[in-house]
């Protein structure tokens, strides 16, 4: 058989291309596998990125953009966790919060309210503590009372909050910290029309459940938990005008003091997982950006305002200061890239319809 030099360059180049292909592919993959957490590019951020405030994605899966800080101090606050730098949000979260704080001390009587994580400055996931909080529509409040003095850095860091359970016994509210005051809080926060959800431990669900003998229309709004026995989570619906924000599904009807409830009174939800014997422990998979929606990639490497006190909401009771002009909505570009929500986006629930 002759050789035909041309045919074996042709061959010879058709395998040297397929190799550079084929390494191609790989190096796409490993660096798809070598892609940082999510968590870590949000939680490196300081500031938010100034725009529109509009929220992105699920309360589990997303990000924030133009998010403002609530002051640490208030009339009726104090913000706990410092370090953490927690304390941002959507606008309408932070208005809801301090309007809540101050109808809390002049309708009900409470002291004020020590305020816990509410998101990062550009949402997204967190370094530890959330699965959710990630779009600003999230607030954890305590259920211990602010004292009548201002907290000092080190004791906003140190101080822990005041479980409502008795440890003696299997959840339980324990009658000598529980008071009508923290039911008459909770209440509260659930009868804003902008609220979704209240989160709270399923002993403090079942107290309410028992004792409450006012307006029960909002106690449905009060899901139970895990944890949530030392504060309650408040959730918002998605603010009119977020196009890429994505709300929980409706809370179901009724008051919630049914079969839905009683299920955390017995030992399914606290049962171990299953694992077969030779099965081997597989590496934490964690959230990368190409995981969450593709406008949390502008919104992570967006412009962000020049201290954190420009972007710090002021009161309730005055509007916002007026968006830069420089600050415009991201909503546009997005949609020009054709953004979308994912279908099926997951939903962290206990067992499925209960939460």
């Amino acid at each position: 058989m002759r050789f035909d030099a041309r045919v074996a360059l042709r061959r010879c180049g058709s395998t040297v291309l397929a190799l550079i292909m084929g390494v191609s592919l790989v190096s796409a993959e490993a660096a798809a596998n070598d892609a940082p957490p999510a968590k870590e590019l949000f939680g490196a951020k300081d500031l938010p990125m100034q725009a529109a405030p509009a929220s992105f994605g699920f309360y589990s899966k997303g990000c924030l953009a133009g998010g403002v800080a609530i002051p640490t101090d208030g009339p009726t606050w104090q913000a706990m966790r410092l370090s953490r730098n927690r304390r941002w949000g959507h606008p309408a979260m932070i208005a809801l919060i301090e309007r809540f704080s101050h109808d809390a001390v002049e309708k009900i009587g409470w002291p004020g309210l020590l305020l816990g994580d509410i998101s990062q400055p550009r949402g997204g996931p967190m370094l530890s503590g959330h699965a959710s909080h990630q779009i600003g529509l999230d607030a954890d409040i305590w259920l211990t009372p602010m004292p009548q003095r201002t907290l000092s850095y080190q004791e906003r860091e140190t101080i822990s909050a005041t479980s409502m359970l008795d440890k003696s016994k299997f959840l339980t509210v324990d009658p000598s910290i529980w008071t009508p005051s923290h039911a008459r809080l909770i209440m509260m926060a659930a009868s804003y029309p902008q609220v979704e959800r209240v989160f709270v431990n399923p002993a403090i669900k079942k107290k309410l459940c028992e004792t409450w003998k006012g307006d029960r229309s909002a106690l449905g709004k009060v899901r139970p938990i895990y944890g949530h026995d030392y504060h309650f989570h408040i959730r918002i619906k998605c603010p009119e005008g977020s196009k890429g924000c994505k709300d929980q599904a409706v809370v179901p009807a009724g008051d919630g003091c049914d079969k839905s409830l009683a299920w955390w009174f017995t030992d399914e939800p606290w049962a171990k997982p299953t694992q077969k014997p030779a099965a081997k422990p597989q590496k934490p998979k964690f959230a990368t950006l190409a995981d969450l929606p593709k406008a949390c990639a502008l919104v992570l490497n967006g412009p962000a305002p020049a201290s954190e006190q420009e972007a710090t909401y002021g009161t309730a009771y005055r509007a916002p200061a007026a968006i830069p002009a420089a600050a415009t909505s991201i909503e546009a570009v997005i949609s020009a890239a054709g953004e979308g929500l994912p279908a099926n986006i997951p939903v962290p629930l206990p067992r499925p319809g209960l939460q």
